[in-house]
């Protein structure tokens, strides 16, 4: 590690912390950090829609203060290779057009992203190593170092600013017998510490959990009797980034002589990358093509597929649904979910489970066996944290607001951070400097949602329609117009998604009336948004104070 200062800090210097995801939800982590003319961005990342966002594929942060000062922008840096932390880098890239600086398995991943998007294919990655400082402008030196996660090569970064040294954790655990051999770097996070941290940025995902969080090695036993137990196939679920996770489950597989199979595009690109990096170490012909599995007993063969968040084009989840055109499920299936719920997934894993269930599959989920193991610091190891580094300022990351609160109050009880701690939330400025430090102001920074190569903003009228359909329906009002812009019956209604059909007639029918003796006689002349507002307003009335619903309402005006 180099020294935690840049020299000569210059006086009056400023160091702006901008979060723009990340803070006070689950998903799309990005953080911009300022100093003078110099901006840098900590990950970039997506998030998974929820139940109440219909049509949306994924959620993004908003980069709209970035690309207003893209020239200032010295690059993107990344700590590890989940879809949280690099998942948006396809759709930000192209408003930013910086360079990516990442670990070297999360480089992979991202390099498979970028070369499914034209408009990225070029894109600039530099492959990083732990320990090797790298200067961005005038104001910021970056370094990172090894942590433990459920992924290999997690890093961690140490900044050198002018006003001292910054420690961002990324993602982390303290595991002592990680799989991939690699423990966090201790030393180098007490020597920093010794010199004097100027700002900590911490992992707050499980900040209310008390006590350690379990080693990896745990799932690998758990996967090992699975397998054991198991007198059919074993279909194992988990994300596709879970590098760590397939190697548990391949090692898993030779040990009781099963040959593996990989379902769904995502997983089969990643594991391809990983293989050809290193990362992943199979005999020769463990790992077979999904089509040959049918090829071999049931006892012989495991599959592994995305689908543990229960969305719904995933392999998992059409499996469920007997929808999979490539794995039908089998009497004597066992079914692991090796992922616990993102908050808001919860419904869509349980419904998943259900159907694998009523299919016949033996199912085993975090809840009910040791299957899955999470990723991030649990209460104790936060602490550890907080006193290796004793920052003058802290700043909890990642999670929810009571994630962040639960965090905070660690610091509080074990007096660090003696000069401020923050509890922030995305949009969020908040400003370092010699004297001090405050939360000077605020940003939009609303989710951005993705669907398919729409773009909608946190304020959507199309999101809002959507919900409103969904939940109510939708009543289309059709009503003739005349030359003297008066409206002629007989008003015509019909619906879609509103109420059961043997229903309709008797309430169409006062609802047609209704319509009909209200605008008789007035003149809508050369003003069909009039007449149709009047409709509309008739309608919405009718609808709720004699059926007490509230669907879209469309009037259609036809000249007649």
């Amino acid at each position: 590690m180099v020294g935690n200062t840049l020299p000569n800090p210059p006086v009056g210097s400023t160091i702006r912390v901008v979060p723009l995801g990340g803070l006070g939800e689950i998903g799309k982590n990005m953080m911009a950090l300022e100093c003078g003319e110099d901006i840098i961005v900590i990950d970039c990342g997506v998030q998974f829609p929820s139940e109440d966002m219909p049509g949306v594929d994924l959620i993004i942060p908003d980069v709209s203060y970035l690309a207003a000062r893209a020239h200032r922008v010295r690059g993107i840096l990344i700590t590890h290779g989940h879809e949280d932390h690099i998942g948006a880098l396809p759709y930000v890239l192209p408003d930013l057009e910086v360079p990516v600086y990442a670990p070297r398995l999360a480089h992979g991943l991202i390099q498979v992203k970028l070369r499914e998007r034209r408009r990225t294919r070029d894109m600039t990655v530099h492959a990083i190593e732990p320990e090797e400082p790298i200067q961005f402008g005038d104001n910021f030196r970056a370094t990172w170092f090894r942590v433990c996660h459920s992924i290999p090569d997690a890093m961690g970064i140490c900044l050198d600013t002018p006003l001292g040294s910054i420690i961002h954790t990324g993602d982390f655990k303290i595991d002592h017998t990680p799989v991939d051999g690699h423990t966090i770097d201790m030393p180098a996070l007490a020597a920093r510490g010794t010199d004097g941290v100027l700002l900590l940025f911490s992992d707050s995902t499980y900040a209310e959990l008390p006590g350690y969080t379990p080693s990896e090695q745990v799932m690998g036993s758990a996967l090992d009797r699975a397998m054991a137990d198991a007198s059919g196939r074993v279909i194992i679920a988990t994300f596709a980034s879970l590098i760590s996770r397939i190697q548990q489950v391949i090692t898993a597989a030779e040990k009781h002589g099963r040959k593996v199979a990989f379902v769904g595009r995502s997983m089969v690109a990643n594991v391809q990358m990983a293989t050809e990096m290193g990362y992943l170490d199979a005999r020769s012909g463990t790992i077979i093509p999904v089509r040959e599995a049918d090829n071999w007993p049931p006892n012989r063969v495991v599959l592994m597929t995305t689908g543990s968040q229960g969305e719904p084009t995933s392999a998992l989840v059409r499996i469920a649904n007997g929808e999979n055109r490539d794995v039908d499920l089998m009497e004597g299936d066992t079914v692991i979910i090796s992922a616990t719920p993102i908050p808001g997934n919860e419904r869509a894993v349980s419904q998943t489970i259900d159907n694998l269930l009523r299919q016949g599959a033996h199912v085993l989920y975090d809840r009910i066996a040791p299957v899955h193991v999470h990723g991030h610091a649990s209460q104790e190891e936060l602490k550890l944290m907080l006193n290796l580094t004793r920052p003058r300022y802290f700043v909890p990351v990642h999670g929810e607001f009571r994630h962040l609160r639960a965090h905070a109050q660690l610091a509080w009880e074990l007096n660090v951070a003696p000069d401020g701690i923050f509890v922030l939330e995305d949009g969020d400025i908040l400003e370092i400097d010699e004297f001090g430090a405050a939360v000077v102001d605020s940003i939009p920074a609303g989710p951005i949602y993705l669907d398919g190569p729409t773009v909608m903003e946190t304020d959507s009228a199309v999101l809002r329609e959507r919900r409103s359909l969904a939940r109510d329906g939708v009543v289309v009002v059709c009503a003739g117009l005349n030359a003297e812009g008066e409206i002629v019956g007989p008003v015509q209604v019909a619906a879609s998604g509103f109420m059961e059909q043997h229903d309709l007639p008797d309430a169409f029918r006062g609802l047609a009336e209704m319509v009909e003796m209200e605008v008789a006689g007035i003149p809508f002349v050369n003003n069909q948004e009039s007449a149709q507002a009047k409709i509309r307003k008739v309608a919405r009335q009718f609808l709720r104070s004699n059926l007490n619903k509230r669907p879209m309402i469309i009037p259609v005006i036809l000249d007649t």
